[in-house]
């Protein structure tokens, strides 16, 4: 009797029609009818649920290129010996979008477009909006605000800081660019007496050069270098 009393009671509390219906109805509901829908999206699709995913992984993709993130082929040895020709770098599109605008050295990719050409461009920033930059002081180096840059992490072996001297005050919201690879470059220096001053508006950049991603074996996390940390303030240096 015991035996049968156990069971039953056993019986009685694992029986689903007496406990709790803890569900959603319409939750179920509205889960069914996506599901229902992908279904018949699928169905109308040609190829069908292989297509589909193929479609949604493109748009995805599309959309991580054009909000998020955009990878940038280097099409000369202007940036060398960091970045040679052929490399691929990812650049950051969102990098300033939280305020902050780019900073000394920060490498970025930006659109040239009435400026350098009708292209996309990568550099290197030297001075941001109310810099002082001056090319060169008695030791041959670059100056921002007073400060000798010590560029050697960068610099193309060999290369001078530049061949072409120049004294330049950044108006607010541009920037001052140039390669690394001195000797090769086209930059801010070669547009001085332009109408914009060899400038780029901070608005013309399109995000920063975080990565190197291709080939493998040059793959690496691009880095501030800390020299343009060390720059004082412009305020500090003509106020």
């Amino acid at each position: 009797m015991d035996t049968a009393a156990q069971h039953t009671e056993r019986d009685r509390s694992s029986d689903p029609v007496g406990a709790e219906d803890t569900s959603d109805p319409a939750k179920d509901r509205r889960g069914r009818s996506r599901f229902a829908l992908v279904s018949r999206i699928a169905e109308w699709t040609p190829g069908g649920r292989i297509t589909l995913t193929l479609l949604v992984c493109l748009l995805f993709l599309l959309g991580l290129g054009t909000f998020v993130a955009q990878p940038f082929d280097i099409p000369s040895g202007s940036m060398e010996p960091g970045l040679r020709a052929g490399d691929r770098v990812l650049v950051d599109k969102v990098a300033y979008r939280s305020g902050a605008g780019p900073q000394r050295g920060d490498v970025v990719v930006f659109d040239g477009t009435g400026y350098f050409g009708n292209a996309d461009y990568i550099k290197r920033v030297i001075g941001v909006g109310g810099d002082h930059v001056v090319c060169c002081d008695q030791e041959g180096r670059l100056e921002v605000n007073g400060r000798p840059v010590d560029e050697s992490s960068f610099l193309y072996p060999g290369d001078n800081p530049s061949d072409v001297p120049f004294d330049v005050v950044v108006p607010e919201g541009k920037l001052f660019l140039l390669g690394d690879h001195r000797d090769g470059s086209n930059d801010s220096r070669q547009y001085l007496g332009s109408p914009g001053g060899g400038m780029i508006p901070v608005d013309a950049v399109i995000g920063r050069a975080d990565w190197v991603v291709w080939p493998p074996a040059h793959w690496r996390n691009l880095t501030r270098p800390g020299a343009g940390a060390r720059v004082p303030d412009a305020g500090g240096a003509h106020g």
